[in-house]
């Protein structure tokens, strides 16, 4: 027998529609930020006033980060494309990879699927042992500007303290960084990244949906670029400036 679809995300009468089961009209339009409801979206529900603060924290800390690859591909496709914005914004969101924004998923994934049971500080040194094993990066620590602390990490950590979300993963994640950075013998702080998928993780957001975290929000800061790019365009000066330059 053909398997009925069905979809529980949102449907429509004549004169309503509905989105989780709430009416968007009567309950949610000018009642719901953004946040939350892209967290209704996502959970099934709308969040507590504890859980509204810790995951409107974790999307505005995503939006922006400057004139990254994402960002400069976004403005590229753009003055290629002036007539497809939302190419543009494709563009930059196919960047998300695991070197910019993914990390949040190998991140949280690192944390979910560590056993409840074990002791954190042994379960932190096992996992670093076996990066250092692979030779290779573990996600959520360390940053190439931010030094010795990530200003954005101390933040959300406080904010996380405050709204009763640091427990077992967020202190996982701290364990992480202290033996990372003895094993390493340098300092490996935890970054934004790994704090979101350690309160991502607190927030009971499966690992593989954290990378959408990043793309969600990144979205805003992306059509933000494009609009500068309208307004005061860099693309065609990186275009020839590159081209020059690469040829000389």
């Amino acid at each position: 027998m053909t398997r009925k679809l069905k979809s529980g995300l949102g449907r429509s009468t004549a004169d309503q529609i509905f989105v989780r089961g709430h009416d968007l009209t009567e309950e949610i339009i000018g009642k719901v930020s953004l946040g939350d409801f892209a967290f209704l979206e996502l959970m099934a529900r709308l969040p507590t006033p504890q859980e509204s603060v810790m995951f409107n924290a974790v999307v505005v800390t995503l939006v922006e980060h400057g004139l990254t690859p994402s960002t400069i591909a976004a403005r590229m496709t753009y003055f290629g494309a002036p007539e497809a914005l939302q190419a543009a914004v494709a563009a930059g969101l196919l960047g998300m990879g695991d070197r910019f924004g993914g990390s949040i998923e190998q991140a949280a994934r690192i944390l979910q699927e560590a056993s409840p049971g074990d002791d954190l500080q042994a379960t932190a040194r096992r996992i670093v042992q076996d990066y250092q094993a692979r030779k290779e990066i573990i996600p959520g620590l360390g940053h190439p500007i931010h030094k010795p602390a990530d200003p954005r990490t101390a933040r959300l950590f406080a904010l996380a303290a405050e709204n009763g979300f640091a427990g077992r993963h967020v202190k996982l994640m701290q364990h992480l960084s202290t033996e990372a950075s003895a094993a390493y013998g340098r300092a490996l702080p935890v970054n934004a990244t790994g704090a979101i998928a350690a309160i991502a993780a607190e927030m009971g957001i499966p690992w593989r949906i954290t990378r959408g975290l990043a793309v969600m929000a990144r979205a805003i800061g992306l059509v933000a670029h494009v609009q500068e790019e309208m307004e005061d365009p860099m693309a065609a000066e990186i275009w020839a400036r590159a081209e020059d330059e690469a040829s000389r």
